[in-house]
């Protein structure tokens, strides 16, 4: 009985200890722990309260959801989540992410923001209810191209577009946000996907995860999206062989 005593306690003060900890793993205030994915090894971390990180223009901004929000959401993040091995998640540096909504950089809406080298990744679970899954592995895909930037070089990437084409100079420089599908592509699935080369490669990723039978439909008769599919692929499987492209 002493025994069971002593381990109940030692959980007790484990669960307790990575709430204590956050701040010091993210950096990120006023956080807790909601759930550990026993497949991947996942921390799932919500907003107690509002917070803010950063300074400036840099600043990231972010407000708690109530508990039934969270957990409306959590079976589609787990869903979606548990596609990724814990091994790939170990190669992109990702370990922790962080639920709240209304997230804003510099004042400025988001959906997700990443950050490799604390090896976590905010969402607004109240994003786009439409977009919500595939904006999931939108994001994840920013974490991946951060920790491996050598392998999606943006020079080769524009290379495929039309040669009258040009990205805005940033996500947030153009009014292009629509994530529909666009009906005719050429060489750009969404709208969102012609603002720069990285929304461009993050858009292709998040549809072989979620919605590749789309995509490779609108490739058939695209040789551009057929080209940038490839090298997405290409350059993921060199990351990590054994990559599960998606649902």
């Amino acid at each position: 009985m002493k025994k069971i005593f002593i381990i109940i306690l030692l959980l007790m003060n484990y669960n307790s200890l990575n709430a204590d900890e956050t701040f010091s793993l993210t950096k990120i205030p006023n956080l807790k722990t909601y759930k550990i994915d026993s497949y991947n090894g996942l921390k799932y971390l919500i907003a107690k309260r509002p917070f803010q990180v950063g300074i400036r223009e840099n600043n990231v901004t972010c407000f708690n959801s109530d508990k039934k929000n969270v957990e409306e959401k959590f079976n589609l993040l787990l869903k979606n989540f548990d596609i990724y091995n814990p091994n790939f998640l170990e190669k992109i540096n990702l370990k922790y992410i962080v639920l709240c909504e209304r997230l804003s950089v510099a004042n400025i809406d988001a959906a997700g923001v990443p950050n490799f080298k604390m090896k976590t990744l905010i969402l607004d679970i109240n994003f786009d209810k439409k977009f919500f899954e595939r904006v999931l592995h939108h994001e994840v895909f920013h974490m991946i191209n951060d920790s491996f930037k050598e392998q999606f070089p943006e020079d080769e990437w524009i290379r495929f577009n039309p040669k009258e084409f040009k990205y805005a100079e940033c996500s947030t420089c153009s009014n292009l946000y629509d994530l529909s599908i666009i009906n005719e592509t050429n060489g750009f699935i969404t709208e969102y996907s012609m603002t720069t080369a990285s929304e461009d490669m993050a858009e292709v990723f998040s549809f072989l995860m979620k919605d590749k039978i789309k995509l490779y439909e609108k490739s058939i008769k695209d040789p551009i999206l057929k080209k940038k599919i490839s090298f997405i692929k290409k350059n993921i499987l060199s990351i990590y062989n054994n990559f599960n492209f998606g649902l």
